[in-house]
């Protein structure tokens, strides 16, 4: 463990180190926030960087603390509880049940948590469209008018908890919009509600995610949109394994279920999310086609594909030649962002997930032996890949791989929310930061 390792807590790495070597103390493999600067002066807990839970007696507590809420919801017949799925959860899930086994777990998944008492699964695929629309939208306006260039993105709360501590002279650079988490959670207690004709306090809503970051992502100051939290709890891939256990569920009996039908169809856009390199993708699938007609059936850009800690590429659509970078681990992105600082890199966008290879390996996802994490995290990132690929068997498949081009999406838009980026939108679907 670093010598500066915030409070001295122990990251995923060590405890990795620990449980499965039986070693005492080991240097980290990840720089995450350990690698702040020595005179940055902060409070914090691991969780704030998407890595695993701590010694720490607060950590454990809060997160015990949000499963004993979420079976209390359960428990109360008078709550409507609502759950929603990352796109990384369905792709790790089964490592647990069956195996080892890398797939798409979904089907199964959604029928053990209906009878877990959940009363409504919802994929989180939705909110991902509506972060990829906005953020296609909010990129364009900057690179045209030049500003606050590279545009960050802000989905990974470990990412921008780094950029608000460490590199506050970036803050004006993070994209506003919110994480799907976030925004999908303003949309099921504001749309969603009105349609159903309840308050949202009638509801109690859970995410589903492979981040620790996301517990504290709900609770940040100003993030919210309705009364309360828009997103109640959230809990990890490895505290949903453990309710399934717990309840007796037998993983190998289950049916295939469907997510419950409100939202319509989601795009094959919000699906590679969960992979470093998959909002960066999405987002230029949207952007390409409002550059450049002529690459209107363009769907993947495999230049930005990997699993290398920093990738760059420029992508060209007609006249316009854009610089992307993507990070992969938090550690990655100080020198990135030193180089920027003094001028010698130029981007004009930018991803950074704090967990090495993204969603896929976050700090709630089934542990495995420190040596075999990137196998799985290949394994599952090759999921959510698939899925999108194979989400629409149809002639218009590639069309509908474009978050913009989702009939959900434009129907919401059109029916409520109005303009992309509009007043209404700008209002529930994005943030302001504070200078912490």
């Amino acid at each position: 463990m670093k010598s500066n390792c915030v409070k001295k807590h122990y990251c995923e790495s060590c405890i990795h180190l620990l449980e499965e070597k039986g070693e005492k103390i080991s240097p980290c493999s990840y720089e995450c926030l350990c690698d702040l600067p020595p005179d940055t002066k902060i409070s914090l807990k691991c969780e704030n960087c998407g890595k695993e839970i701590s010694t720490c007696p607060d950590e454990l507590l809060m997160k015990k603390n949000q499963v004993s809420l979420v079976k209390s919801a359960i428990e109360n017949p008078k709550v409507k509880v609502i759950c929603f799925i990352a796109p990384s959860v369905r792709a790790s899930v089964t490592e647990v049940f069956e195996n080892g086994r890398v797939r798409n777990g979904q089907g199964r998944l959604i029928t053990a948590l209906k009878k877990l008492g959940f009363d409504v699964v919802f994929d989180m695929n939705i909110g991902a469209d509506f972060t990829v629309v906005e953020e296609a939208n909010e990129f364009l306006e900057r690179y045209i008018q030049k500003k606050n260039l590279p545009m960050m993105t802000s989905c990974c709360p470990g990412w921008v908890n780094y950029v608000t501590k460490a590199y506050k002279e970036f803050i004006p650079n993070l994209s506003t919009c919110k994480s799907p988490q976030q925004i999908f959670g303003a949309l099921i207690n504001d749309y969603y509600a009105k349609s159903e004709k309840c308050k949202s306090t009638d509801f109690f809503v859970v995410s589903i995610v492979p981040c620790l970051a996301k517990k504290l992502e709900a609770k940040t100051p100003g993030i919210n949109y309705s009364q309360g939290f828009d997103v109640d709890a959230a809990i990890t891939t490895a505290e949903v394994v453990s309710l399934i256990k717990d309840a007796g569920i037998d993983w190998d009996k289950l049916e295939e279920s469907k997510f419950d039908d409100f939202w319509g169809d989601c795009s094959g856009a919000g699906a590679i999310f969960g992979t470093t390199g998959g909002v960066m993708e999405a987002v230029l699938r949207s952007v390409g086609d409002t550059l450049d007609k002529e690459v209107v059936k363009t769907v993947t850009h495999k230049l930005i594909r990997g699993q290398e800690g920093i990738r760059k590429a420029e992508i060209v659509f007609g006249e316009n030649k854009i610089r992307v970078a993507i990070v992969s681990g938090i550690g990655n992105a100080k020198q990135l962002l030193e180089d920027i600082k003094s001028g010698k890199e130029e981007i004009d966008f930018l991803e950074v997930m704090a967990c090495p290879g993204g969603c896929v390996g976050g700090g709630g996802q089934p542990r495995h032996e420190l040596d075999k994490i990137p196998f799985f995290v290949k394994k599952r990132a090759k999921v959510l890949y698939e899925y999108d690929e194979k989400l629409h068997d149809n002639e218009l498949m590639d069309y509908y791989r474009k978050a913009h081009n989702s009939p959900t999406i434009t129907k919401i838009y059109n029916t409520y929310l109005g303009g992309v980026g509009g007043e209404k939108a700008k209002k529930m679907l994005h943030r302001k930061y504070e200078d912490k």
